[in-house]
């Protein structure tokens, strides 16, 4: 059922924000079974060069943007832009070697297109390995797995986020003024806990949820975009004006708190699993490692730029989303509500994954006439099951973090690596390539267990309570 599904000529694999579904899908679920096949020349609609920059730009700009100043605060003002390069150019580096051994298996088997469940499943077949070759259907259902969690993880951070901003949009409302340009801390009037707010967008999410069809979630695709893009430039507009002195802020953060950066950062990269559908859509595919560069090369800028004029603009009283540091004028409220609601309509996007890869499973196995039912059902309870692990991890930057640990370094940093060293290794491979395969997956693998283990360890036992007051600057 899952091989026969990822094969479907109309599935997507939109593994990170805000990729925009072009097509809908096969009507009904007993659809899921069918064999069509990709075509990668001359279809009608393929996409441009122009377009498919536009949808791997858009696919990486999400919650983890807004996190990224928190990320440099955890690294260091001169270490945290650097790492974020390093970080950058590495995961750049993994997204052409998952293409590249892609390529190769499509010329070796003679396919359209393989996936990236498809690539590693192959890439283990051909290891020289007789354990792994007989193992290798496991390829595919890791790289499943760890879809569904970074996906659902997304949708974790989601509930979080929303409810902080509209918490604290709420909580200023009476001390909201015209004036955007003082450095008064608002005192904030207390409504309901941030986990109130999750639960009040419950309902409201299972609705979304309820819309399976891809062209009817395009629609919120542009809403959330338009919506975005605006809050984006209104927030660089604020953080470019008077920059308080950084000779207070740190070069290098303690190193305790290094993972911390490392698992944000790496969940703003992990962009990796719209790679392939993004190069089989293209109407010249030869073009794409350079738009995959040129367009990493901007989204990289854009993260490094942000992290650091945000870190610069706030300094020590960075929250977990730059959002929650605006001011309390009326102008940056709407920046929130906006960035807010772009965020509530990516959630279906971000749902759409996990759901396609688990809801087949439950489905093929009742009666026709209950298909409907246990679709809506399983949906019901995976937004249920969001929410409840978002309230029982209401901090954003942790949340971020640990789902930047435990399951996008998997899909960014280890398993491309070791995908190249298995793929190519009966054919001969350089000594040099060996080595710096094993060192970025041993690295991520490094990240994977301490970035997961000090969110965990700083969700038992906080070293910091989060910051809740609002500023403009950072010395106020």
């Amino acid at each position: 059922m899952s091989t026969q599904r990822l094969r479907n000529e109309d599935y997507h694999d939109y593994s990170s924000t805000d990729v925009s579904p072009e097509e809908s899908p096969s009507e009904g679920l007993n659809n899921f079974s069918s064999q069509g096949s990709y075509q990668r020349f001359g279809e009608s609609n393929s996409t441009t060069w122009f377009q498919t920059l536009i949808h791997l730009l858009k696919g990486n700009i999400g919650t983890g943007l807004l996190g990224l100043p928190l990320a440099v605060k955890n690294a260091g003002i001169l270490m945290g832009p650097l790492s974020l390069l390093v970080i950058g150019l590495v995961a750049v580096h993994c997204m052409g070697i998952l293409v590249k051994c892609a390529h190769h298996f499509c010329r070796r088997l003679n396919k359209p297109f393989v996936d990236y469940g498809d690539t590693v499943m192959y890439g283990l077949e051909s290891s020289p390995s007789s354990w792994l070759q007989n193992h290798a259907h496991w390829g595919r259902h890791i790289v499943d797995f760890f879809l569904i969690v970074t996906q659902l993880g997304f949708c974790c951070v989601y509930f979080v986020f929303l409810a902080d901003n509209f918490k604290q949009v709420i909580e200023a409302a009476n001390g909201t003024t015209n004036n955007c340009h003082n450095n008064e801390t608002v005192i904030l009037t207390p409504t309901m806990d941030s986990r109130l707010y999750m639960l009040t967008f419950l309902p409201f999410l299972v609705l979304l949820v309820f819309v399976r069809n891809l062209r009817a979630l395009s629609i919120f695709s542009l809403l959330a975009n338009i919506t975005m893009l605006v809050s984006l430039v209104m927030l660089y507009q604020f953080i470019v004006q008077n920059i308080p002195d950084p000779s207070r802020l740190p070069l290098v953060a303690p190193w305790k708190t290094y993972p911390l950066f490392f698992g944000t950062a790496i969940f703003a990269f992990e962009g990796i699993g719209m790679v392939l559908p993004l190069e089989n859509k293209m109407k010249d595919p030869q073009k794409f490692p350079l738009i995959l560069y040129v367009g990493m090369a901007i989204i990289t800028a854009l993260y490094i730029s942000l992290g650091c004029l945000g870190y610069l603009q706030f300094g020590a009283n960075i929250q977990g989303s730059i959002t929650l540091n605006l001011p309390n004028c009326w102008l940056y409220q709407s920046v929130k509500l906006l960035y807010s609601v772009g965020i509530f309509f990516t959630y279906a996007l971000q749902f759409y994954v996990p759901a396609e890869i688990i809801i087949p499973f439950f489905v093929s196995r009742v009666p026709e006439h209950w298909e409907l039912v246990v679709d809506l059902f399983v949906r019901t309870m995976l937004v249920c099951m969001t929410c409840i692990l978002a309230i029982l991890i209401p901090r954003l930057d942790l949340v971020i973090s640990l789902v930047g640990s435990v399951s996008s370094s998997a899909l960014a940093l280890i398993i491309p690596p070791l995908l190249e060293i298995t793929t190519y290794y009966s054919e001969g491979m350089s000594p040099f390539t060996i080595a710096k395969d094993a060192l970025i997956s041993i690295l991520g693998f490094v990240g994977f267990v301490v970035g997961t283990y000090e969110a965990l360890y700083e969700l038992i036992q906080p070293s910091n309570a989060p910051i809740v007051i609002n500023s403009t600057g950072a010395f106020v």
